[in-house]
Order: C-alpha cells, then sequence, then structure tokens
C-alpha cells in the first residue's frame, strides 16, 4: 500500500468510528423526540450549532452508503480535481462541487421549513403518523438489504457528465449529484426534513441542509484536494447501513408510539427491569450485527454466518433500542417532585385554565394579576410532557394560583382564533409559554419542554 493509501486509511477509519458514534449519539437525540416539541427542546438546551452538527454527521453517513461513496473518484476526475496543478486548485474545484451540492439541497431546506405549519397540524391525523411510520420503515428495510434505493446507471452516466472540466464543471456535477444521491441520502434525509418542517425555522433548515450538504462532500472534497485514491467499500459499508437501519425503525416505532399512546401502553413501561430488558435485547442485536460486520470481510472465515446473523439481529437490535429509549424517558409520576414549601403547596387543586383570552386578560387586569399562557397542541409530545410532568407538579400549581392562566390548543393551526393568538405572541412553533407580568408585559417565553424545577423559579420571579 502505497504511502498515501495508508495515510487517507489512517484518516478515514477513525472518521468511520466517528460517524458510527454519533449515529449512536444522534439516536439518542432523535429518540428524545421525532416532532416539533422534542427537536425544539434539543435546540433550547443545546443550541441549534447541536441541530447544525447532527446534519453534518448525517451528510458523511450518507456519503459513505454504497451506492454514493463508490461514485467519488470518477466525479472528481470529471471535473478535473486529481489533475489540477496545484492542492490549492484541487481544492478549490472540490469546495465549488461540494457547493453546487448545497445549492440544491439549501433551498429544499428553506421550503421545508416554511411547509412546517402543514406538518405540524398533520402530525395530529392517524394517517399522516401511520404513512410517515411506513416511509421510515421501508427505509430500514432498504438499509438492511431488503432492496436498493439507486438510480438506473445510465441516468447515472449520464448525469456525470454534465458540465465538464472546470469551476463551472465542478459546480454543475455538485448540483447533478445531490440528485444522483438522492435515493441514498434518503433514510438520512427523510428524517431530517421531518425535523426541519416541524420547526417552521428557515434559518435552521438551510443550515441543518448547507451542513448535510458539506458532510456528503467530505470524501469528494479530499479525493480532490489530495488526489488520493480512496478506499474500497467493504465491510464497513455495511456496518454504516445496519446502524443506519437500526436508527430508521426505531425512528419508525416512535411515529407510531406517539402517534397512538392507547395503543403502545400496553408494550411501553418506565421500570428498571422493561430497561434491563430491552437492554439485553439490544446486546444480543449488537453483538449478532457485530458478526454480520465482521463476516462481510474479504476471505473472512465466518462469511458464511453473515446473513443469518443480520437477519437474527434486526428484531432483538430494534426492539431492545425502542424499550431502553421508551424507559428513560418515561415521565415521572404526576404532581411528584416537591421544589417548595411542602406545607403550602398541599392540596392546591389542578390550574384552572381559561380558553378565551379576553376574557383572561380582563380578569388578569381587573386582579391585577400576570397571565401564564400556554399554546400546545395533541401532536406536540413536548406539550405533553409540559401537561404530564410540569402543571400537575404541586409546587407549579401553587404558584400558578398568582396568575391567570390561559391554555390555547393550537391542535388546528387554520382556526381563525388559533391564527390571531399566534400572530399576536408571535407563535411559530410549539410548545410556547409565556409569562406577562401584571402590567401586560412579557417577561418569560419558553419555546420547549421546561421541567418544573426552572417553571418554578420563572414563575416565582415574575410579578
Amino acid at each position: 500500500m502505497s504511502l498515501r493509501r495508508r495515510s487517507l486509511a489512517a484518516w478515514l477509519l477513525p472518521l468511520v468510528v466517528f460517524t458510527l458514534l454519533m449515529l449512536v449519539s444522534t439516536f439518542a437525540a432523535a429518540a428524545e423526540g421525532s416532532d416539533t416539541g422534542k427537536f425544539s427542546r434539543i435546540i433550547g438546551e443545546h443550541g441549534p450549532i447541536v441541530a447544525v452538527g447532527a446534519s453534518f454527521v448525517f451528510g458523511i453517513a450518507a456519503s459513505l452508503t454504497p451506492c454514493v461513496f463508490p461514485m467519488v473518484p470518477i466525479t472528481v476526475s470529471v471535473f478535473g480535481a486529481t489533475e489540477s496543478s496545484s492542492r490549492m486548485r484541487g481544492a478549490a474545484l472540490s469546495a465549488t462541487f461540494v457547493l453546487g451540492i448545497a445549492a440544491l439541497f439549501v433551498p429544499l431546506g428553506m421550503v421545508f421549513a416554511v411547509s412546517g405549519k402543514l406538518m405540524g397540524s398533520a402530525l395530529s391525523n392517524p394517517y399522516v403518523v401511520s404513512g410517515i411510520a411506513i416511509v421510515f420503515t421501508a427505509l430500514a428495510a432498504s438499509m438492511f438489504g431488503a432492496f436498493e434505493l439507486a438510480l438506473p446507471s445510465s441516468l447515472n452516466n449520464r448525469l456525470s457528465t454534465v458540465g465538464g472540466i472546470g469551476f463551472k464543471g465542478a459546480f454543475l456535477i455538485g448540483l447533478v449529484m445531490g440528485l444522483v444521491a438522492a435515493p441514498c441520502t434518503g433514510p438520512f434525509l427523510t428524517g431530517m426534513v421531518l425535523w426541519i418542517s416541524t420547526t417552521k425555522n428557515i434559518a435552521l433548515g438551510a443550515g441543518c441542509m448547507f451542513t448535510f450538504s458539506l458532510g456528503l462532500g467530505v470524501p469528494f472534497f479530499i479525493a480532490g484536494t489530495f488526489a488520493v485514491n480512496m478506499p474500497k467499500g467493504g465491510a464497513w459499508m455495511m456496518g454504516i447501513k445496519w446502524a443506519s437501519g437500526v436508527v430508521l425503525a426505531y425512528m419508525a416505532l416512535s411515529y407510531l408510539r406517539d402517534g397512538f399512546p392507547k395503543i403502545f401502553a400496553h408494550v411501553s413501561s418506565g421500570s428498571k427491569l422493561y430497561m434491563g430488558i430491552g437492554a439485553a435485547m439490544l446486546l444480543v442485536g449488537v453483538v449478532l450485527g457485530t458478526i454480520h460486520v465482521l463476516g462481510e470481510r474479504r476471505k473472512s472465515p465466518i462469511k458464511r454466518f453473515s446473513k443469518p446473523t443480520k437477519l437474527a439481529s434486526i428484531v432483538p437490535s430494534i426492539a431492545g433500542a425502542f424499550m431502553v429509549i421508551t424507559a428513560s424517558n418515561a415521565p415521572s409520576a404526576s404532581g411528584g417532585g416537591v421544589i417548595c414549601n411542602a406545607e403550602a403547596a398541599t392540596n392546591v387543586p389542578n390550574i384552572p385554565w381559561m380558553k378565551n383570552e379576553e376574557e383572561a386578560l380582563k380578569r388578569a387586569k381587573a386582579e391585577k394579576k400576570p397571565v401564564l399562557i400556554d399554546f400546545g397542541a395533541t401532536w406536540c409530545k413536548a406539550c405533553k410532557e409540559l401537561e404530564e410532568q410540569t402543571w400537575p407538579n404541586r409546587c407549579i400549581r401553587s404558584e400558578a394560583t398568582r396568575y391567570v392562566p390561559l391554555q390555547v390548543d393550537a391542535t388546528d393551526d387554520d382556526d381563525p382564533e388559533v391564527k390571531r393568538l399566534s400572530k399576536k405572541y408571535g407563535v411559530v412553533g410549539l410548545p410556547v409559554v409565556v409569562l406577562i407580568d401584571a402590567d401586560g408585559k412579557e417577561q418569560v417565553r419558553y419555546t420547549e419542554f421546561v421541567p418544573p424545577e426552572k417553571m418554578f423559579d420563572s414563575l416565582k420571579k415574575v410579578q
């Protein structure tokens, strides 16, 4: 092996390991939410950088799939990066190629963000939820080898010749590459699109798609800049596909769990025993999946076990992941948690939410009280978490007696009153909790799930 190949292999191996690890961490983040509220919670707690960074990892993972990675050497040679007179020119050509990919995906991210309102209300429809789950299931099946997602080779070859050598050619080929790679990026891109469309954040949508494009272009940039031969695909690609299949299958189950809570209540639990059984099943699935990947290595002595262990790994790994994540995110008992004077919070009734904004504001003005406004919807899981964990807390209920509480059901975002209130209070995503002082000025705003401790502190400060 030449020095260049060895140095590239030394770089690529950590990248593959990093990608797998980040897929697992992204798996955990996805487990915390497959709808507006949960993704907003991730952004609220860790900032948009986490969301944008996760998109970059998805792009890298998509670039390592069997129908994208093999195209790297052919593509960079078409626009002339590997024959450049200097490394600087090769880097510039490769960067132009990546910008071409971004030119396709960034507008899509902005469009999906703008269309988020439709997606948000649609998530309350069981048929829509079931349809999303079916899409994720199909994408997971493709990762497990049930079928391949790829454009016809004749079309791929024709598209790959668009533009020619030079910066113009690099940009056009990058633009076309997004179309060629779309079937392979689907399993990664679909989850991102759903996230973006429910956040309704145009800047975030554009940013996520841009970093996804950068991640997708990483192998192309390296090959074009350093004029090296990329390692051939092998067992490590199978590992990427297997891990991606597990993530996508879990996402399908998470949508069904969130969309049909009564049905999944029979197979969900927050107990340690439930989590322990899930962890054991997940471990079995990972071990079997590892044997499958090792069996895919060239001249592997256990090659005959690769297919059987892959098939055997699917159910325990998916079921185990579902059980572990569901148990770890199970809500605590309603009304629990002492974060204030226990005696003062005894026998406090539930928060008497008002439904009419005009009446609530009149009452607040007459009684000189602050106002607590809660915007929620049946399809917003973070809103349900507020209802299950925050509002029932006895200390929250006790402190809320100083407020005039108003709850707005924004499930039907085509309702004229919902539209009016959303515009008035600047609501662009759910959940939204607004605390207004006795003088009518907004003091606190939350756009994600807020635990009782944090909410209690905010309620105390507003007068």
